[in-house]
């Protein structure tokens, strides 16, 4: 009777679990071994392995990436003739024990960025009224930094005027975990967003507390890792949100979006100005909108006006008695608004182009602070543990 032989040895299951310490999880960064998201690991004599992975909850929207990841990270493994995947879902006590792992033992939920000893900054993206391009501004620096290596987060905290997903092409839905909030990535950024839970383009019409309260979980409820930079969308003018920012965040720098139009900067003076009843640090001017390049030639059209940007920066230099630089200004450019609309930030698309080299430039500029600020001598403290 013919018995089936093989010639090579079946792989360990040292080896296979090896490989999947390489796997990390979409959402939350950190190896599925770690996190106790491997159910088992069956090994057949002919090489085959039969590997059991646990979702954190049921119909995780990155399910198809999990098990293309597992196998592949298998397959690698020497000895392996064939790799399957099984599927199974956390049960409440799991996820309870995963939710507490990832907040470092600590059960009472916290603004991480407001701990003593983060290392995250945090820019309050600000200005004096709308329609100046704040969230383009703040989609290109998150997509530049992130570009530039750095672990970048975007909250958009403008409650009524959402629109950050759209423009930085985050199309994903938050997983929730016990009562952690796992966010998108797109482009390399995290983000979240009121618009992740409103149905449609439906409008968001809510009192003071509530706004305080969504910005409080979007900050404390949400899983968002070891980040270098978090930047936040925040509504135009001095309202709720930017001074639940300040209380919430006390140590969140302001950047200042103006275009040049003499009106337009006085609004945003007033709204940079809030850092003095904050005691908030203003981190800079940036000037949108500064005018528009001739298709023809070589001359820049003053569209809005000139000097709105260096008008506000000495205006906030005087009320604050600390020197505001301005930044840079940001040309006026198509290919900056067809970004927006597409979800392609110009800084990735056309990084080339006047507005994304502009834009790479100010990134440049606020990324560095934050590697200066890594490179002190602060010991090995985390960024974040949640």
């Amino acid at each position: 009777m013919a018995t089936d032989t093989y010639d090579t040895a079946a792989p360990s299951e040292d080896a296979i679990r090896a490989a999947l310490a390489t796997v990390n999880d979409p959402e939350i960064q950190r190896p599925i071994t770690e996190l106790g998201m491997v159910k088992s690991v069956g090994i057949a004599a002919d090489g085959t392995v039969a590997v059991a992975v646990y979702l954190t909850v049921a119909g995780c929207p990155m399910r198809d990436k999990i098990t293309s990841m597992v196998t592949e990270a298998v397959s690698r493994v020497e000895n392996v003739t064939g790799v399957t995947v099984e599927l199974d879902v956390m049960s409440d006590e799991q996820r309870r024990e995963l939710a507490s792992s990832l907040r470092g033992g600590q059960t009472e939920r916290e603004v991480p960025f407001a701990k003593p000893g983060s290392l995250t900054r945090v820019y309050a993206v600000a200005s004096g009224k709308g329609g100046v391009g704040k969230s383009s501004v703040t989609v290109n620096l998150a997509a530049a930094m992130a570009a530039d290596g750095l672990k970048v987060g975007v909250v958009d905290a403008d409650i009524y005027g959402h629109s950050v997903p759209r423009m930085l092409g985050a199309d994903g839905r938050p997983t929730q975990v016990e009562n952690m909030i796992m966010p998108p990535s797109a482009n390399g950024v995290k983000v979240i967003s009121i618009g992740m839970f409103t149905p449609g383009n439906a409008p968001v019409v809510w009192r003071g507390p509530m706004l305080h309260r969504a910005l409080q979980q979007f900050l404390a409820d949400v899983f968002w890792g070891d980040l270098d930079v978090l930047l936040l969308d925040l509504p135009p003018g001095t309202g709720d949100i930017a001074i639940s920012v300040a209380q919430l965040v006390p140590n969140a720098e302001i950047l200042v979006v103006t275009t040049p139009q003499q009106a337009a900067a006085e609004v945003a003076e007033r709204a940079g100005s809030i850092a003095v009843q904050t005691h908030q640090k203003i981190v800079g001017v940036v000037e949108n909108m500064s005018g528009l390049p001739c298709p023809h030639c070589d001359e820049m059209v003053d569209v809005f006006g000139t000097g709105g940007g260096q008008k506000v920066a000495e205006g906030l230099t005087r009320t604050t008695g600390a020197t505001v630089p301005v930044l840079g200004s940001i040309p006026i450019d198509v290919r900056l608004r067809e970004g927006g609309d597409e979800g392609k930030p110009v800084v990735l698309t056309d990084p080339d182009s006047p507005a994304g080299s502009a834009l790479r430039a100010i990134a440049g500029k606020l990324g560095g602070r934050q590697r200066g600020l890594s490179g002190m001598s602060l010991g090995i403290t985390p960024r974040n543990k949640f």
